[in-house]
């Protein structure tokens, strides 16, 4: 097992590490500035969003035991779209503080979606189940009135919202990187402290608090810690798919399910995936890019049937 770790690990290195070089050659002032202000920050801002969106989704699906449990369960990506749509729709350009309107509002609305869902789960008086369905619910009324939104909406709005939508992570320079890393950092941190308790998790709700894990508590750390670390890369990146739901999923086949491997190489196996996924939506048309978010839905999704159908085997 830890052979297979370490090969792991060497290759989620090498795919980060040459993603940049890869693509057509690069010489003088011009392939310098392509390679360190437009390569060098699109890898690491997705070794950060890949590698938080992994592990959020490797806690959701231990903390709600639904191997289907993603941060669009507790209407984060929901609150996102409808944020960043409002301000599409009614025309807001202005900036604070150096970052986009529609950054801010997709921020805002991810965590007011996500922190009710929470504010549910921390209650204890619920089940595992009731907080599913406050999730759902929540996700359903912030997409209802995002529909409604889009009725007003003019052809410009609803192109925009249309690129918004498919996830991207083209930029110039490094400030994505420094906006997003306190969010990720702090979700790292906390997450990965949890081990344990997730761990007794896994056996249900009710062994765990015979253990004395206090499971509301749990429910509210997890969920309003991890929305706050994908409300920061939806936000910036908009909705970028599958990669919560798939990579936990395949270090669970290569791995096993114990905490002290799942969370952390989720996290690492996760940033390098949407390395790799960028890297080819980059490449894969020649002079055109594909947005990582369409690619990682293509490949997610028959993948995860995939390992559905090879797992019940």
């Amino acid at each position: 097992m830890t052979k297979r770790i370490a090969v792991l690990v060497a290759i989620s290195i090498l795919v980060v590490g040459g993603s940049a070089f890869l693509g057509p050659s690069l010489s003088g002032a011009r392939g310098d500035f392509i390679f360190w202000q437009l390569r060098l920050p699109r890898v690491l801002l997705g070794c950060l969003v890949g590698a938080t969106l992994s592990l959020v989704g490797a806690v959701f699906q231990t903390l709600f035991n639904n191997p289907l449990a993603t941060p669009s369960t507790v209407g984060t990506t929901a609150g996102a779209a409808l944020g960043a749509l409002s301000v599409l729709v009614f025309n807001i350009s202005v900036e604070i503080e150096g970052l986009p309107f529609i950054t801010l509002a997709a921020f805002a609305g991810a965590l007011a979606t996500s922190w009710v869902v929470a504010a549910v789960a921390g209650s204890g008086r619920v089940r595992v189940q009731d907080v599913l369905l406050a999730g759902i619910a929540v996700t359903l009324a912030a997409t209802a009135i995002a529909t409604g939104i889009q009725y007003l909406a003019d052809m410009r709005a609803l192109f925009a919202a249309s690129q918004w939508s498919l996830g991207q992570l083209p930029q110039v320079g490094y400030r994505g990187v420094l906006v997003i890393l306190p969010f990720v950092a702090v979700n790292a941190v906390v997450l990965l402290a949890l081990q344990r308790p997730l761990q007794t998790m896994v056996m249900g709700e009710e062994l765990a608090t015979a253990q004395g894990v206090d499971v509301p508590r749990l429910r509210l750390i997890a969920l309003g810690v991890g929305s706050l670390g994908v409300a920061a890369c939806v936000a910036w990146c908009g909705p970028i798919a599958f990669v919560d739901l798939i990579v936990p999923h395949i270090v669970r086949l290569l791995l096993g399910s114990g905490m002290r491997r799942l969370l952390p190489m989720s996290f690492i196996l996760g940033g390098a995936f949407l390395v790799a996924c960028d890297t080819l939506s980059r490449l894969l048309l020649g002079g055109r890019e594909l947005p990582v978010g369409v690619l990682t839905a293509a490949l997610g999704a028959p993948a995860l049937i995939i390992l559905i159908a090879r797992a019940r085997r």
